[in-house]
């Protein structure tokens, strides 16, 4: 459906429906925990360890994900509605929980 979406923004010449976004990075979380799931289901210290390193490296993405919009914003290099940016940052926000879980997981 994220796909699609991007494919019809494209050809209309125009940026996607902040809802995409939001789309995109749900499909990258289902990716994330259905090859996650195995490991989740025990409930041991490792996972522990994962879940707590990867909200450590989520905060530190926020805060850097946080600062460039408001540079952006500020500088008026790019220009978006409010939505639009809480859109854009719930989604790196989803994404980016995600994404270190499996790396950290693969790496412990």
């Amino acid at each position: 459906m994220g796909g699609f979406l991007l494919l019809a923004a494209f050809m209309a010449n125009s940026a996607p429906l902040p809802a995409t976004y939001i789309i995109l990075s749900m499909a990258v979380m289902t990716f994330c925990l259905s090859y996650l799931y195995p490991q989740f289901a025990q409930k041991d210290e490792r996972m522990q360890l994962i879940r707590q390193k990867g909200m450590f490296f989520t905060f530190f993405a926020f805060l850097f994900y946080s600062f460039a919009l408001n540079s952006l914003l500020e500088f008026n290099i790019i220009h978006l509605t409010a939505s639009d940016a809480i859109t854009i940052l719930s989604a790196l926000m989803i994404s980016t929980l995600f994404s270190p879980w499996v790396f950290l997981a693969r790496r412990y």
